[in-house]
C-alpha cells in the first residue's frame, strides 16, 4: 500500500512540474507575442500629369441667324486651324455641340439686347501637358482672327491627371516599408529590443493632390503604410 502512494505521489508532483512548465511556456509566449510595435512609413512622389483636358468655347451674339450660322462656321475653322499650327492631331481636339439660345422665347428676363446667342463648345484633349500649356498662352492670337476664345470651366480651365500610378506603386510601396523598418528600429534600440518579423501590415490608399494651386500639372503622389513588428530580446 505505501508503494503504491509512494508511486501515486510521484505521478502527481511530475504532473504538477510539467503542467507548470506548459503553463509558465505559454506565458512566456504570450508576452512575447504581445511585444509589438506599430510604425507608419511615408512614400512621397512628385509626378507630371500625363492627362489634361481643357474644355473651351466661342461665343457670338446678333439678330441675323443666317449670318450668325455663317459667321460660327468660320470661327470654328479658325479655332481648328489655331490647334493644328499648334501641334495638336485631330483625335486629340474634339468638336461639341453648337447651342443657339433665343433670347426672345425666354419667359423671364431682359430681352432688350441681341435676340440670338451662339456657343459652340471644343475639349482638348492630350498627353503633352507643355504642348497644351503654350497653346492656351497663344489662344489670345486668335482674337486678331476675330475669335474669342473662353475655358468652359472658369473655376478649373484645365483638369489634370496622372493616369500611371500602377507603374510607381510598387516602388512607393518598397519606400514606405523601408521608412517604417527604420522607425521601427529607432524604437528597439532605445528599449533595448530588436526588431522582428511584421505581425501584422496595411497599405494605405494612395491620394493624388497638386503640388500648389499656381502649378496644378504638378502632382503629389501620398502613401502611408501601417506595420506591426514583433520586439525580440
Amino acid at each position: 500500500m505505501k508503494s503504491g502512494k509512494i508511486l501515486h505521489g510521484i505521478i502527481i508532483a511530475i504532473a504538477l512540474v510539467v503542467a507548470g512548465y506548459f503553463v509558465g511556456n505559454m506565458h512566456r509566449n504570450s508576452v512575447s507575442y504581445n511585444r509589438v510595435v506599430q510604425v507608419k512609413g511615408l512614400s512621397e512622389k512628385e509626378v507630371i500629369a500625363d492627362l489634361a483636358v481643357w474644355p473651351v468655347q466661342i461665343t457670338i451674339a446678333g439678330n441675323d441667324l443666317r449670318a450668325l450660322q455663317t459667321d460660327i462656321e468660320n470661327q470654328k475653322s479658325e479655332v481648328k486651324k489655331f490647334f493644328a499650327e499648334q501641334g495638336f492631331a485631330e483625335n486629340e481636339l474634339t468638336i461639341g455641340l453648337t447651342n443657339i439660345d433665343d433670347t426672345k422665347a425666354r419667359l423671364y428676363g431682359d430681352n432688350k439686347g441681341y435676340r440670338y446667342i451662339v456657343q459652340s463648345e471644343f475639349t482638348v484633349r492630350t498627353g503633352n501637358t507643355e504642348k497644351l500649356q503654350k497653346a492656351v498662352t497663344e489662344s489670345t492670337n486668335l482674337i486678331t482672327r476675330g475669335v474669342l476664345l473662353s475655358s468652359k470651366n472658369t473655376w478649373r480651365p484645365i483638369e489634370y491627371t496622372y493616369t500611371k500610378l500602377n507603374d510607381i506603386k510598387p516602388d512607393m510601396v518598397e519606400e514606405a516599408t523601408k521608412n517604417a523598418r527604420e522607425v521601427a528600429e529607432k524604437f528597439a534600440n532605445d528599449s533595448n529590443s530588436k526588431v522582428g518579423k511584421i505581425k501584422t501590415a496595411r497599405q494605405g490608399v494612395f491620394s493624388i493632390t497638386n503640388r500648389d494651386e499656381n502649378t496644378p500639372q504638378i502632382k503629389t503622389v501620398r502613401v502611408v503604410s501601417t506595420i506591426d513588428y514583433f520586439l525580440e530580446d
